[in-house]
Formats: structure tokens, C-alpha cells, sequence
């Protein structure tokens, strides 16, 4: 096909042309042949294919005249001469012809090293598939599929190869222990409570490289907060502070709902519509997104429903051996929702069927010291494993199938938080924990485990201050942790990871514009009369540029008159009777600190020369009597109730 780009319409009047102002409307178009420029393109691909042929058949004759003449030369002269010429020959003509048939054949590009060591010459002249472009490196293609899958052997093999710990960033919360953690299913965004009474909510994708927190709001007032969770769908949260009732809130901070507060002076905590007392932790239904779980030191695990606030829909009582109330100081659901366990401050962990609120389904009884707050219990992935963290210094990997004796355990974690965290992996195969210290008394730590053998792979040195929570998300693959000194730290790693901390670490800082705040609000009225209508708003930046070239606006206010005043305007000081009184007292520096010595010190001239008081009493009073001072009366020898009260 020959392309024209205005072959087809026809070459107007010249005259025309030069009134509407085309110079070159009457120019013939260029023409294109693409077959031709095809088979040009072809022809040279095919040449230069042909010499790399030819160019690697003589490096296969050269190698194997070599090969034939080690052995010759260990015969006789003449005949090893005589066959290596025959033999010679025979290459040379048996390449040659395999030159023309390869040339006649028109491959298009080299065939792959790695296919062509393995093959004959004669199977590469065969080969119908025609590659375009220059040559690979030799087992290139080999090398590349063996590095993949030495990579993902060697990630299987070594499990600390699977934790993103390269990179860094640090969330600001405050200057309190950073008490609470929760991301959205989608990892989009972070929300922090602390001890500060705080909750705030941090966008990956909203927020710039300085790394600020786009919502700050107290929602439960003067509580510590406690637990922060996203629901299984991600638009609501829940709150669970220091106070006896939950709140749930949506994704920008606003409430819910408010679970309603038990009657405290009815004893069967069965019959109070909620709790009675401080709340100790809470969490979400993995399937059922209008179901949520607390427990509280009133002894009660209850379920609630988001849509009815006013009653819970279940209560949970744990109880002691000897059949008493104990306080449970965490609790969770099963991933598939159908348990829930609670550990208590008795030390023992007690899981119940979610439709059967009376017996436990499975307990252990001495899980952790008793006297000691478990601060976390946690299911695997696969549900089959349990995790526990108590305030025993211990982490604990439990089957609940067989839950008298635990799978592993390991001691020497210390923990002063009641809501120390630990969680699992995305693969199910580390368990992580964080560690508490003293203030001064070293840095705190986050531990990973081999799930099937409890050995420490790895550990993080976090801050010079406790770990408090910490979580592993499954989507991002990033590690959220929360401090005892107000920091929320990811740890990431930008080849494992996925958005998250990812998407702000690349955002340069918004640069503040304060101009902004001087521009007056722009009241919208479309339905205005034209003489009351305002005009419309302007950018900043462009009502900023109007107001300089405004003579008034940009004035430059001129600077005061230095003594006395000239061209219509007052001096320093100025010439009024006040301007002059007030620059008088102000330049005044007597001292009257001591108010007696600066009236004597007018005594000797006011005897002297009088003019204000002793005039008026001349004739009536020439000699000046004053006051007898009474001596004060001994208030000693008086009776108690008539001396001075003071």
C-alpha cells in the first residue's frame, strides 16, 4: 500500500493559497512505499544473520581442526598430514554447504546460544523459527531461570529472609506509650491510640515525606486507649478504652454507635445490658462484619451488634477451679469465628463455642502464673495453633486439640504492658513478639520465632523504649510496631513490600503557603443581582500578582518623621500639650520606690518657703499641733476572746 498524506485533493488556486496564507498548500505530498521499505528491512536482517552464521561455522572448523590434530600429531608424519588434509577438506566443504543451505533457508536472526551449543549446525539450518535481533549471551535464558528459582529455594530454606526489615519510617504519635495499632484489610490506612488519650489516622497515600497524620481527635475524652481495630470490610473501627463503654466509629473518626452501660448494683452480670466495668481489650468477627467482641473487669466477655447498641447479644462469664469469677484481660475470635477465647488474670486461657455461652469447649488452667495479665492470645492463620503472651515473661504456642501442655514455649520476654502483642507471619511460619525495658535500661526489642521449633531467627533493636504492639500485614507485608515513647515504626522492604509505607517515602514536602490564610472566604450567591454580585475567586497566586500591580494595595508605608514634623505630618513627639506631658512623665525617672523619703525630701523647702497648706492655717493655727500617738495597749494580760483577730 503507497501512503499519501494530500495526493488525493486537488492543487488549489495559487492565488487563493496566498490570500488564506498557506505557503505550501500546493506542494505534492511525499510518498511512501511500505512494501518496499519492508523488504529492504527484511534483506537486511537476513545478511546480517547469514554473517553471524558464517562467522560462528568458522569457530566450530577451527575447533575441530585442533581437535584432529592433538591425535595426529602423535602418529606418523605423513599419514597423520595425509588425514588431517582429507579430514580439512571434509569440514570445509560439509560448512560450506551448510552455509548456502542456511542462507538459502533466510533465518531472519540468530537461534539462541543455549539451543544452538545443544543442537547440530545441521538441526540449526533446519530450525524454521525465525528470532529477530542480536544474540543473547551465552545461557542467558538458563542463567536467569536458575537465579529465580535459587532465590526462591534459598527464601524457603532461610525464613529471615521473608522479614521486611531494610527500610524504615517512624510515625510521630506523641510522648505516651503508643497503646493500640490497627490497619484497614487494604492497608491504605494506619490509626494509632496511645496513652495520651489520642487516636490518630495516618494515609499511606496521602501523606508526603514529612510523614503527618492527617485526623487527631480524643473520642473517648480522658481514657487510655487501649485496643483500635478495622472491621473485616474495612468502613468502621473500634474503640476500646479505659472507660466501660465501646465505641465504634467510621473511617474518618466519626461515632457509630456507643454500647450501652450495665447497671453496677445488679450482682448476675447476665441480667446488666453491658459492662460495669474498665475495659480490657476487644476485636471484630473475621466473617460477620456487624460483630464485635469485649471484655472488661466486671468479669464478662460479651458480644455486641453494631445495629443495636442499647443490648449485647451473648455474655461469656470465665470462671476460676474453684468456680468463682475471674477477670479476662484479652480476648479473641477464631479465624474462622466459631471459638472464642479469653485468657484471665488466673493465668488460665478458657475458649468457648460462640452459641454456647455456658460451658467451655476447651481450657487450660495453668497456661501462664496466675496473678499475671495475659496480655495477647492470637490464632494462626491455618486455626489449628494458639498463641499466648503472658505477663509471665513468656510466649506460648498452644494445639487446642491438645491443650493441657503447650507446643513451645519461650521465657525471658519481659512485658509491663497489658496489652504486649504478638502475631504470626503471612506464611504462617514466624511468630513475632516485642519486649518491655526501664526507662535507661537498654533498647526494646522484637523477636521472631520459627513457629515449628521455637528457635529465635531474628530480632529488631526498635527504640530505647518498650515495644508495645506490633503487626504483621498480610497484604503489604509490613511490620507496624508501637512504642512506650509515642513512636508507631514500619518496617518495610521495597522489593517483599507492597504500597503501604512505599507510596509517602517518594513524596517530597509540601512546601507551607501562608498566603493562603489571608485570602477573605468567597461567598457563593448565583442567584445574586448583577449590582450585589461579587466577582469570582481567584487563585492565590494570581490575586497576589493583581494586588502588586494595585498602587494602593502595594504601598509602601513611609517610615516615621525624625523631630520636627514637615509636609502636613506630626513629628516624633508631636507639638500637642499630652504628647508633651506624656514625653515628660515618660522620660520622668524619679525613684519612688520609698514613699516617706520622697515626701522629706520636700520637708526643709516646704518649711522654708510654704505655699500649699501652712498659708490656709496661719491666722487660725500659727503653731502646728499634731496627733499624741497613743502607746498600744498590752494585749497580753487581755482574756483570749477579746484580743485582735489579725
Amino acid at each position: 500500500p503507497v501512503v499519501a498524506d494530500a495526493e488525493m485533493l486537488g492543487a488549489p488556486d495559487p492565488e487563493l493559497a496566498a490570500t488564506m496564507g498557506f505557503s505550501g498548500f500546493g506542494k505534492k505530498a511525499r510518498t511512501f512505499d511500505l512494501e518496499a521499505m519492508f523488504e529492504q528491512t527484511r534483506r537486511t536482517a537476513v545478511e546480517r544473520s547469514r554473517k553471524v552464521l558464517e562467522t560462528r561455522e568458522r569457530e566450530k572448523e577451527d575447533q575441530t581442526e585442533k581437535e584432529f590434530r592433538i591425535p595426529c600429531a602423535e602418529s606418523s608424519a605423513s599419514a597423520s598430514s595425509a588425514t588431517g588434509a582429507g579430514s580439512t577438506l571434509t569440514e570445509r566443504e560439509t560448512g560450506s554447504s551448510e552455509s548456502e543451505d542456511s542462507s538459502n533457508e533466510e533465518l531472519t536472526g540468530p537461534s539462541m546460544q543455549s539451543q544452538s551449543s545443544a543442537k547440530g549446525p545441521a538441526e540449526d539450518s533446519d530450525d524454521d523459527d525465525e528470532f529477530i535481533g542480536p544474540p543473547l549471551p551465552p545461557g542467558f535464558k538458563d542463567s536467569d531461570d536458575d537465579n529465580d528459582n535459587d532465590d526462591t529455594e534459598e527464601e524457603d530454606n532461610n525464613p529471615v529472609k521473608k522479614i521486611p526489615d531494610s527500610h524504615e519510617i517512624t510515625l510521630q504519635h506523641g510522648t505516651k506509650t503508643v497503646s493500640a495499632l490497627g490497619l484497614d484489610p487494604s492497608g491504605a490506612r494506619l490509626i494509632t491510640g496511645g496513652y495520651d488519650y489520642d487516636v490518630k489516622f495516618w494515609d499511606f497515600a496521602g501523606m508526603d515525606a514529612s510523614l503527618q497524620a492527617f485526623r487527631s481527635l480524643q473520642p473517648c475524652e480522658c481514657h487510655q486507649i487501649k485496643s483500635l481495630q478495622y472491621s473485616s470490610t474495612g468502613d468502621v473501627i473500634l474503640v476500646v478504652s479505659g472507660n466501660s463503654q465501646a465505641k465504634v466509629l467510621d473511617r474518618d473518626g466519626f461515632p457509630v454507635m456507643e454500647c450501652i452501660k450495665g447497671d453496677q448494683y445488679i450482682v448476675d452480670m447476665t441480667n446488666t445490658k453491658g459492662h460495669t466495668a474498665m475495659l480490657n481489650s476487644g476485636c471484630w468477627h473475621p466473617k460477620i462484619k456487624e460483630e464485635f467482641l469485649t471484655c472488661s473487669n466486671d468479669g464478662t466477655v460479651r458480644t455486641w451488634d453494631v445495629n443495636n447498641e442499647k443490648k449485647h447479644k451473648s455474655v461469656f462469664k470465665p470462671r476460676s477451679v474453684q468456680g468463682k469469677r475471674v477477670i479476662p484481660t484479652t480476648c479473641t475470635y477464631s479465624r474462622d469465628g466459631k471459638l472464642i477465647a479469653a485468657g484471665c488474670q488466673d493465668g488460665s486461657i478458657q475458649i468457648w463455642d460462640r452459641n454456647m455461652s455456658v460451658h467451655t469447649k476447651f481450657h487450660c488452667r495453668q497456661a501462664h502464673a496466675s496473678g499475671t495479665d495475659t496480655s495477647c492470645l492470637t490464632f494462626s492463620y491455618d486455626g489449628t495453633v494458639l498463641a499466648s503472651r503472658g505477663g509471665d515473661d513468656t510466649l506460648k504456642l498452644w494445639d487446642i486439640r491438645q491443650f493441657k501442655k503447650p507446643l513451645n514455649s519461650a521465657d525471658g520476654l519481659p512485658s509491663f504492658f497489658p496489652m504486649t502483642d504478638c502475631c504470626f507471619s503471612p506464611d504462617d511460619k514466624i511468630l513475632v513478639t516485642g519486649t518491655s525495658v526501664k526507662k535507661g535500661g537498654g533498647s526494646g526489642k522484637l523477636f521472631f520465632f520459627y513457629r515449628e521449633t521455637f528457635q529465635k531467627l531474628y530480632e529488631i533493636e526498635v527504640t530505647d523504649a518498650s515495644v508495645v504492639r506490633c503487626l504483621w500485614h498480610p497484604k503489604l507485608n509490613q511490620i507496624m510496631v508501637g512504642t512506650g515513647n509515642g513512636l508507631a515504626k514500619v518496617y518495610y522492604d521495597p522489593v517483599k513490600s507492597q504500597r503501604g509505607a512505599k507510596l509517602c517515602v517518594v513524596k517530597t514536602k509540601r512546601k507551607e503557603r501562608q498566603a493562603e490564610t489571608l485570602t477573605q472566604d468567597y461567598i457563593i450567591t448565583p442567584h445574586a443581582l448583577p449590582m450585589f454580585r461579587e466577582p469570582r475567586q481567584r487563585s492565590t497566586r494570581k490575586q497576589l500578582e493583581k494586588d502588586r500591580l494595585d498602587p494602593l494595595k502595594s504601598h509602601k508605608p513611609e517610615p516615621p518623621v525624625a523631630g520636627a514634623g514637615r509636609g502636613g505630618r506630626v513629628g516624633t513627639h508631636g507639638v500637642t500639650l499630652s504628647s508633651y506631658i506624656v514625653k515628660n512623665i515618660a522620660l520622668d525617672k524619679t525613684d519612688d520606690s520609698n514613699p516617706r523619703e520622697a515626701i522629706l525630701r520636700h520637708a526643709k523647702e516646704a518649711e522654708e518657703n510654704p505655699y500649699w497648706v501652712a498659708p490656709a492655717y496661719a491666722k487660725t493655727q500659727p503653731k502646728t499641733v499634731f496627733a499624741e500617738v497613743e502607746p498600744e495597749d498590752d494585749e497580753t494580760d487581755k482574756p483570749e476572746w477579746k484580743k485582735r483577730k489579725i
